[in-house]
């Protein structure tokens, strides 16, 4: 863990605190945000950058997704149920956004040997060891299966999950991604994704694997620790420790340089959700 502490420990970091504009901000924005803040950090242009988002009733597909046999019954089906569908540019499957799911984004620049890409899994898995490790739970990281978007790097508590952590790389930056369910039901989310799957799939034979869910798997970090957290409440905490692990923590907007790379970014993200038909 000693290399994922080295990355965390950063001369700076710029916090961009997006968590309070869910309702006036589409998750489409979000992934055209982080692309434009890997290009940016990754030219030294921008320092390592924390930028935290929560979108309210979307469900990210992942590019897997969209090659389902019934793709469009399981989306009307999400829609039906008062969520938007998109199309993420990052790996993994399917996963649920509410106003009870904190999104947390770092991004880091890539030093002249590159960041080994478990090296940017671990540096999440410690930083939110450190955050909660006053309930003194063990935070484990392994796939859980029967979760939905299971990955080798899924956390847990007592075997029940409670967020994935995803990266992205490009020109030289890397973001490490990861979705915190905050409080609310794991289970009734992990339950909607089980619906959309038994819609989208069915009984059809698919080259690639979807998971079979049991929503029993997944819950919030409210329930496992029995504490009522808010989003508040746990971006307070990633203050905290980011600040612990930087000699200068401020918060920030885009750049000019930031400001003029976002729109194509965002374009790109757009034009790949129209290809596919989310939006």
């Amino acid at each position: 863990m000693n290399e994922a502490l080295n990355l965390l420990c950063q001369p700076q970091w710029r916090v961009i605190d997006q968590s309070a504009a869910g309702m006036h901000f589409n998750a489409l924005e979000s992934f055209g945000m982080d692309d434009t803040l890997c290009e940016s950090v990754g030219s030294g242009e921008a320092p390592a950058t924390a930028r935290t988002w929560v979108h309210h009733n979307t469900i990210v597909l992942g590019i897997q997704d969209t090659r389902l046999p019934f793709l469009t019954e399981g989306v009307q089906f999400l829609e039906q149920q008062g969520y938007r569908v998109i199309v993420r540019n990052s790996g993994g499957l399917a996963v649920v956004l509410d106003e009870g799911v904190l999104n947390i984004s770092l991004i880091f620049p890539e030093a002249e040997k590159g960041i080994d890409i478990n090296r940017g899994y671990d540096a999440m898995w410690l930083l939110i060891q450190e955050m909660f490790s006053d309930f003194n739970e063990t935070i484990e990281a392994k796939e859980i299966v029967g979760s939905y978007c299971p990955g080798s790097y899924d956390l847990s508590i007592n075997g029940k999950k409670f967020a994935g952590i995803s990266q992205r790389r490009l020109r030289k930056g890397v973001a490490v991604q990861i979705y915190l369910c905050v409080n609310g039901s794991g289970s009734a989310r992990a339950q909607l994704i089980k619906q959309f799957y038994d819609l989208a799939k069915k009984e059809e034979e698919t080259k690639f694997i979807y998971p079979q869910i049991f929503p029993e798997v997944m819950a919030s970090l409210s329930e496992l620790l029995s504490a009522e957290l808010t989003i508040a409440d746990v971006m307070l905490r990633l203050l905290q420790r980011l600040k612990a692990n930087s000699s200068f923590l401020f918060n920030g907007q885009l750049n000019p340089l930031e400001l003029e790379l976002y729109p194509g970014y965002f374009q790109r993200v757009v034009e790949r959700n129209e290809k596919i038909g989310t939006i």
